[in-house]
């Protein structure tokens, strides 16, 4: 699992910019396939805030995928509602990240 420590301060900064986002990515029947977590990846290279959505899982299936996304995406959930998750990895270089935390 990613170890990363964020305040709650940060976490709801994070959760308050993940309201502008859009859903980059979208877990479907297929579940979590090596294509969907390579392309996790590279979004949070980039963006190191990235918003899913999860089409037909049900409550229970989306707290899983959440805990196991983490765990295999080596990033942090920073929050879940409904249908649409909201994962974080700070990039190690200072001058790459799009992100600055409070």
């Amino acid at each position: 699992m990613y170890e990363f420590p964020l305040t709650g301060a940060q976490k709801s900064f994070l959760r308050g910019q993940g309201q502008k986002l859009d859903a980059a990515l979208k877990i479907g029947k297929g579940g979590l396939t090596p294509a969907f977590l390579a392309e996790l990846q590279k979004l949070l290279r980039s963006q190191e805030l990235v918003k899913l959505r999860f089409l037909g899982a049900e409550r229970e299936e989306r707290t899983a995928l959440c805990t196991q996304i983490a765990d295999e995406g080596r990033c942090i959930c920073v929050g879940a509602v409904g249908h649409t998750a909201l994962f974080y990895r700070q990039n190690p270089d200072p001058k790459a990240r799009t992100v600055t935390l409070p």
